[in-house]
């Protein structure tokens, strides 16, 4: 990413106004295709568990996980010191992508948190311990890798990976100390067998070390600053704003600002001052996990979706549906573009609905309140007039070439 040398006037960011799983990827693409190969996304919060799915008009699908959603583009990705990397779960994603013909281009900050197979094993027995009163984790030790990064002891970053004389010593070290500590912590007793099994497995010790050795290969460690002469930045999202962790209903949060705060951080430090912020939405809402979901009814009754990203797994059920909310949606991008103005930085604001070409012709909404009804378009309009943004995008298909008003 070196070679970037014409530094843009200001950066896109894409960001999820509701639970996640609004149709950041299409966006993100779309905004990324505007610099192709001299563009880059910045993924400035969240991990793996992101799932940002992108189509082409040749029929090419994938559902972008560490890598950012403009590399069908051609944009290169930077992972930010926000970012939580999972070297077991890349190279699965770099295989998908190279079967289609993409080798993209990945830095990372090395500042940025490294899951290992214990954090994973961590989160995963502690949602099973959870029973009924599951967070609605997606089982792949985000939170945990950055509980475990806050003891320097047992931390583990991007920039340590290829410093580390005795990473398997390393690696053990959490396994035999930090890990039992943290699930006494967490209340959990003796593991099962089946767990105990995977835990002493040195087979899932020795793939992680290889998982590393490739993501080394693969993944440039790069400072911020080296994309301060991209063409095009779009700062790309996971999540949304209604799981942040200082914004969203505790338990059922993510372990992670989802909106501007870090965008505002990392912006000073490329020396920004212009934000063209564009918040996502589908026409309903929706949640995957467990958690408060305002005026929750059958898919069938607001939308006939064909979701083939969220599909139903162990760890979050099946994709919840309710309709959209416009005083919950205004509350949480006003609060989130507080961020912004009190960094100073000059705003230019969007709302951007999608799945328009879901829901017939016409679909309830709540505002005030009251629930009303309104014909796609009409709800388009209607919401960024609730939210006060300055223009509206409108999304009729899975494709850029399906998002209308994007200029």
């Amino acid at each position: 990413m070196s070679d970037f040398h014409h530094k843009p006037p200001g950066a896109d960011v894409v960001i999820g106004a509701g639970f996640g799983d609004e149709g950041k990827g299409i966006l993100t693409d779309a905004l990324a295709a505007r610099g192709g190969e001299r563009a880059v996304v910045i993924r400035f919060n969240g991990g793996a568990q992101a799932g940002h799915t992108v189509t082409l008009a040749d029929g090419r699908r994938h559902v972008f996980h560490h890598v950012g959603a403009g590399a069908f583009a051609g944009a290169a990705t930077h992972l930010s010191r926000f970012f939580v990397a999972n070297p077991i779960l890349l190279g699965d994603e770099l295989a998908a992508l190279e079967r289609m013909g993409i080798a993209p281009r990945i830095g990372i900050d090395p500042g940025a948190p490294v899951t290992t197979p214990y954090d994973m094993m961590i989160n995963q027995i502690a949602e099973r311990a959870r029973g009924d009163r599951r967070h609605g984790s997606c089982g792949l030790g985000f939170g945990e890798t950055l509980e475990r990064n806050l003891n320097p002891e047992f931390a583990l970053t991007a920039g340590q990976l290829p410093e580390e004389r005795d990473l398997r010593a390393k690696l053990e070290l959490i396994r035999t100390r930090w890990a039992p500590a943290r699930l006494a912590a967490l209340g959990i007793g003796p593991l099962p067998p089946s767990d105990l099994e995977c835990w002493r497995s040195e087979a899932i010790l020795a793939h992680w070390l290889d998982d590393v050795a490739a993501f080394r290969t693969r993944v440039e460690l790069e400072p911020l600053s080296s994309v301060a002469g991209a063409e095009a930045i779009v700062f790309e999202g996971a999540q949304g704003l209604q799981l942040d962790q200082d914004y969203g209903a505790f338990p059922h949060v993510t372990r992670s600002n989802t909106g501007l705060k870090n965008v505002a951080l990392l912006v000073a430090e490329l020396g920004l001052q212009r934000l063209r912020v564009t918040h996502v939405t589908r026409a309903y809402a929706t949640r995957h996990g467990a958690g408060y979901l305002p005026h929750e009814r059958p898919a069938s009754s607001l939308c006939e979706a064909a979701d083939e990203t969220n599909v139903a797994n162990a760890w979050q059920g099946a994709l919840r549906y309710g309709a959209l909310d416009l005083d919950a949606l205004a509350d949480a991008i006003g609060h989130d573009l507080g961020h912004a103005r009190r960094a100073g930085l000059q705003l230019t604001s969007a709302l951007a609905m999608t799945c328009l070409d879901q829901v017939g012709d016409s679909i309830a909404f709540v505002q005030n309140g009251r629930e009303r009804r309104a014909s796609p378009g009409e709800l388009a309009a209607i919401a960024a007039d609730a939210v006060r943004a300055e223009t509206w995008v409108e999304g009729w298909g899975p494709r850029r070439g399906d998002l209308k008003r994007l200029d």
